[in-house]
């Protein structure tokens, strides 16, 4: 009776075992935001040589607007630095979006008239976990204003 027992505990342990291995993972839950910034605080704190125009290391820091998907309502804010990687080309940055329902932070490269990805990083509120990319447009050659399309996974 005892080796009965003993082989029912095994079945019952290897079952269990197989069916926690057959639950469907959860698929992350996807949503698109839409901001555009006007880039109306940018500042440029020149690091370098007097008579360089450009230098590595240069620091660029803004606290602009955001608007909504039509430019026309202001929803939030932007703010953060960006540091020169690659003098004439790109800047590696990291800000952090305000919007109704929490925060978003992105970091990445951003290109100099060119479009440009950068990692989500996470966020608060309605934003807490996020990951996924944003994507980054000028919307004009002054660059005064950028298409921030995150593409958020939670």
């Amino acid at each position: 009776m005892t080796s009965h027992r003993a082989l029912l505990l095994i079945l019952l342990s290897t079952t269990a075992v197989a069916g926690a291995g057959c639950a469907k993972p959860v698929e992350p839950k996807s949503t698109t935001l839409h901001v555009i910034e006007h880039a109306e605080t940018d500042t440029l704190q020149h690091v370098g040589k007097p008579d360089e125009k450009d230098s590595l290391g240069d620091i660029l820091a803004f606290y602009n607007p955001l608007y909504d998907e039509s430019n026309a309502n202001k929803v939030g804010t932007s703010s953060g630095a960006c540091f020169r990687t690659a003098i004439g080309s790109a800047y590696e940055c990291i800000w952090t979006a305000t919007v109704p329902g929490g925060q978003l932070t992105a970091e990445g490269p951003f290109y100099d008239g060119k479009d440009s990805t950068l990692a989500i990083t996470g966020g608060t509120g309605d934003y807490d976990q996020a990951r996924g990319q944003m994507a980054l447009h000028s919307r004009n050659a002054q660059g005064t204003e950028y298409d921030f399309i995150y593409s958020i996974k939670r």
